[in-house]
């Protein structure tokens, strides 16, 4: 892709988010029916697409080692980082640093890393979704839950928290879509016309459904009193993460440069929208709120910025 105005990439992500936003500000829309559209999303929509996107390419394609290692390497760190500088710099609580960690190294992938990814690289989009999604959920938030949990009040097994977070797996729809399209790309059979053709038109509602309800999520929210916090997370999360993912990429054999490019991006993505329901567990809900308003707000400034030093290094001179 060759000479791509940064502006018509990321400006439509960020107005879907403001429309959002302004639809349940003015009332037209509660917050509860954003977060059955979220429901929709991530129950329907999302395993739809990442069912399709896998299905529909050889195994061989989409099963790459280097992306997951570099992905889990780039997180990995920054979470490691983000915990060291809150619970040893700041003195925080294990959960309260964790809670920190996780704002720096899990990032909003499904309803914001994958809509900007898809306008940069096509079908490839998806493959680099599920590759993000299976080191986000079946190794990040894992180990998340169980350091949280550990250092909780009641003193909490990680074990325990590892084994219910594998349990939730189990169940997820998201996992289970990816399992299932790769167990079709193994086959190397695409599902029935009619199946398929429902799938597609799931899949199709993922992008702009899911951009609509993190604005309409972001209606409330408040940014008092929590600098410390909020330069720490952001930060990491914005300029941080990318950063090391890029940086784990590089020491490592080169892939697919279209991969390349989707494991940065996903990377530069604000923070998940439930990062707020994450801290609430262990008082921190309001910073956890906070950063995610805030990153979303300035993503448009870094992401922006992202894609423009990639076109300007030649990285985004790929073919889609």
């Amino acid at each position: 892709m060759q000479d791509i105005d940064i502006a018509t990439v990321t400006a439509p992500i960020f107005l879907t988010i403001a429309i959002g936003y302004l639809t349940v500000r003015s009332g037209v829309m509660s917050k509860a029916d954003v977060a059955g559209l979220g429901k929709f999303v991530i129950n329907l929509s999302l395993p739809a697409l990442l069912f399709r996107s896998l299905s529909q390419h050889p195994l061989g394609e989409i099963l790459n080692g280097t992306y997951l290692l570099a992905y889990a390497a780039g997180s990995l760190t920054v979470l490691a980082f983000g915990i060291a500088v809150a619970r040893f710099g700041r003195k925080l609580s294990l959960p309260a640093s964790t809670m920190n960690g996780m704002g720096m190294s899990c990032s909003n992938s499904g309803f914001i890393g994958y809509p900007i990814v898809l306008q940069i690289l096509g079908p490839t989009a998806g493959v680099g979704l599920a590759l993000t999604m299976i080191v986000e959920n079946m190794l990040v938030l894992p180990i998340i839950l169980a350091l949280a949990e550990s250092g909780g009040p009641q003193g909490g097994s990680p074990l325990r928290a590892v084994a219910a977070s594998f349990r939730r797996l189990a169940r997820n729809p998201l996992i289970l879509a990816i399992v299932a399209g790769f167990a079709f790309a193994l086959l190397g059979a695409p599902p029935p016309g009619p199946v398929a053709r429902v799938i597609d038109l799931f899949a199709a509602a993922s992008g702009a459904v899911a951009l609509f309800a993190v604005g309409g999520t972001l209606v409330g929210l408040r940014v008092r009193g929590m600098l410390p916090d909020l330069l720490q997370i952001v930060s990491g999360k914005l300029i941080l993460h990318p950063l090391a993912v890029l940086a784990a990429l590089l020491l490592l054999p080169p892939i697919d440069p279209k991969l390349q490019i989707a494991a940065i991006l996903f990377a530069a993505a604000p923070m998940l929208t439930v990062y707020p329901i994450f801290g609430q567990k262990y008082g921190r809900e309001g910073v956890c709120a906070a950063a995610l308003l805030v990153a979303t707000a300035l993503s448009f400034v870094t992401i922006s910025a992202g894609l423009g030093l990639m076109e300007a290094g030649g990285l985004l001179s790929v073919p889609r």
